[in-house]
């Protein structure tokens, strides 16, 4: 499995869960669909969940006029797949986590999605380069 199909089968076991973390494992198997399940794939999912708190503490302070809650649930999931790789996988380049969440934010949302994850992608990036 490569890395991009890896990353969609992350954010789709991502957004099953919700807000059911302890089902992570579950959506993970469902994502699959009897495919067999791929190191960086069970990276991303059980890593996401496990520092879900300052994941989406970090989304938060980069919302301009939103809360968590109010965003679209795909938009959501891309954002918090994202921002996992940007915090805690140094082996992959900002451009390209950010490139991959904005095909996913068009492959499942709707025409403005892409431009409201590059948008909050980008101001998380900034935010860390200024620090």
């Amino acid at each position: 499995m490569n890395r991009h199909k890896a990353r969609e089968k992350a954010f789709q076991t991502l957004f099953q869960i919700g807000l059911e973390y302890d089902q992570a494992e579950e959506a993970v198997k469902t994502a699959l669909n009897q495919e067999e399940a791929d190191p960086f794939l069970l990276t991303l999912a059980e890593g996401t969940v496990s520092h879900i708190v300052p994941i989406d503490q970090l989304i938060e302070q980069n919302l301009q006029s939103w809360s968590l809650g109010r965003i679209a649930a795909v938009e959501r999931a891309v954002l918090r797949l994202a921002v996992f790789e940007l915090e805690y996988m140094d082996d992959i380049p900002e451009n390209v986590t950010i490139n991959e969440a904005i095909e996913l934010a068009k492959t499942y949302g709707d025409e403005k999605s892409g431009k409201f994850v590059n948008g909050v992608l980008s101001n998380i990036v900034k935010d860390q380069q200024d620090n």
